[in-house]
């Protein structure tokens, strides 16, 4: 179920008046409902794998925190991350590395046929398996202690607003929420109003308008030079808008219902250096990575060899959690040759210019990396940068596309450059009451009127 949809909001409209209406036992048993019901909206057959996640690793962390004994306890995580990763690796990954067998084999002169089945992959399996594994995990290392009641967990693994495309949220963090009685006040409805409006308007507005640019560049089979640079600036925004545009609905939906959810994007095209980068872009999955593959691998605990040998095998991974396709896992040696690389570098000197400097090349080289990432095989990609290595005079198409591309992003850009010159995300709530007014009502009507699509699907749906 979309949440550009009209199907969701006449869900959100049963759903939200029987939340409010009951006691806080009776808001969570209605919430569960809702949320098996949301996923089971694209195919019930979905929901029984959800099931399947939620009650393995809610009867493992009861075992893990009811043995003091070492050696039972690794055994219960190893269970636990056996299981997750096996499903995740038999519905995502499976069909990939098997073609890729067949490729190799074919290679050495045996033309065998490695079988397996055409599965689909359920929207938000990458999500959800990396929010229930990383609970054993953190019950594991008594961060924090094991849910006695089942509906508690599976409405921490399932709840609706973030269970397909994140945030990835925390134990610590969600279930102590959802075990408390919450309050819905005035300002809790005012932020999540305009957190949900403005995901709107990056979806519908900025994404799905971007969209149509990014195809024309990249289903043409012999781009420009200047066409394959305004495709990777266009995918950038729309990648960000629409990803960022979901988060921000997530958290506006859990604010109406008293329920924080976390920050998943700060102001990223402001970074001005990898680093920075991944502290701003995806940031729920990046706190994932570092705590529990990079830090598990060494970190920075041991010389720069290994240092380097855990961020570039944590990115690589990182890139394949996007999904089974080389242009992922290139893209994801990228951003790990890149942190290395800033590890051993100076820190740029505290200098207003500098700064101005680098996130103008930080920009370029997220761009160069997310035009990789969208390429739909490594040949495209290869093509596309071989096109932009042997640049020509530009023509009317860029400049009618570039022109587009402005409009498009220049009230996101604005809205992101007073966000990171102030440091803060509410500054909207400081503007007078009628200037908050009439902004609300330019970005309703941007939505309306001059959104591209309706129930068009969210990018971080696939992954």
């Amino acid at each position: 179920m979309l949440f550009n949809s009209l199907a969701f909001v006449a869900f959100f409209a049963v759903v939200y008046p029987l939340y409010r209406a009951l006691p806080h036992r009776g808001q969570n048993h209605v919430l569960l409902l809702a949320s098996w019901f949301f996923y089971g909206w694209w195919d019930v057959r979905f929901l029984g794998l959800l099931l399947f996640t939620t009650a393995v690793d809610w009867a493992i962390g009861l075992r893990i925190e009811g043995t003091s004994n070492p050696e039972l306890r690794r055994r219960w995580l190893i269970t636990s991350v056996v299981v997750n990763l096996g499903v995740l690796a038999t519905f995502k990954y499976f069909g990939f590395f098997a073609h890729e067998l067949e490729v190799a084999l074919q290679g050495l002169g045996l033309p065998l046929v490695v079988p397996f089945p055409e599965l689909v992959l359920p929207v938000g399996l990458s999500f959800y398996t990396f929010q229930s594994m990383a609970y054993t995990i953190d019950v594991y290392r008594r961060h924090v202690p094991a849910v006695r009641r089942l509906a508690d967990f599976a409405l921490f693994v399932s709840f609706f607003p973030q269970l397909v495309a994140g945030p990835i949220e925390r134990a610590r963090d969600l279930i102590p929420q959802l075990q408390a009685p919450r309050r819905v006040d005035r300002d809790r409805m005012a932020e999540g109003t305009w957190l949900i409006l403005w995901g709107f308007f990056k979806k519908l507005f900025v994404a799905d308008n971007a969209a149509a640019l990014v195809a024309r560049v990249f289903d043409d089979p012999a781009p420009t030079a200047g066409l394959v640079l305004l495709g990777a600036y266009a995918f950038c925004w729309q990648i960000y808008g629409d990803f960022s545009g979901y988060s921000d609905i997530a958290r506006g939906l859990g604010k109406w219902m008293g329920i924080e959810l976390s920050v998943n994007f700060r102001t990223p095209f402001f970074a001005s250096s990898p680093r920075d980068l991944w502290r701003r872009w995806h940031i729920t999955l990046s706190q994932w990575l570092r705590d529990y593959l990079y830090i598990p691998l060494g970190g920075n605990r041991g010389g720069r060899a290994r240092t380097t040998a855990a961020l570039v095998t944590t990115m690589a991974l990182g890139g394949l959690w996007h999904g089974a396709n080389w242009t992922y896992l290139v893209w994801g040696l990228y951003h790990g040759a890149a942190l290395a690389l800033q590890r051993i570098l100076p820190p740029l000197p505290p200098s207003r210019i500098v700064r101005a400097v680098a996130i103008v090349a930080m920009f370029h080289f997220t761009a160069l990396g997310f035009l990789v990432f969208r390429a739909n095989s490594m040949t495209q990609a290869w093509t596309m940068l071989g096109a932009f290595l042997r640049p020509t005079a530009p023509g009317g198409a860029e400049a009618v596309l570039l022109g587009q591309l402005i409009v498009i992003v220049a009230p996101l850009l604005l809205v992101d450059a007073v966000q990171y010159l102030r440091g803060e995300e509410g500054w909207m709530f400081r503007l007078p009451r009628p200037a908050q007014a009439v902004l609300s009502a330019a970005v309703f009507l941007a939505v309306v009127f001059l959104g591209a699509s309706f129930e068009s699907q969210f990018i971080y749906f696939q992954f």
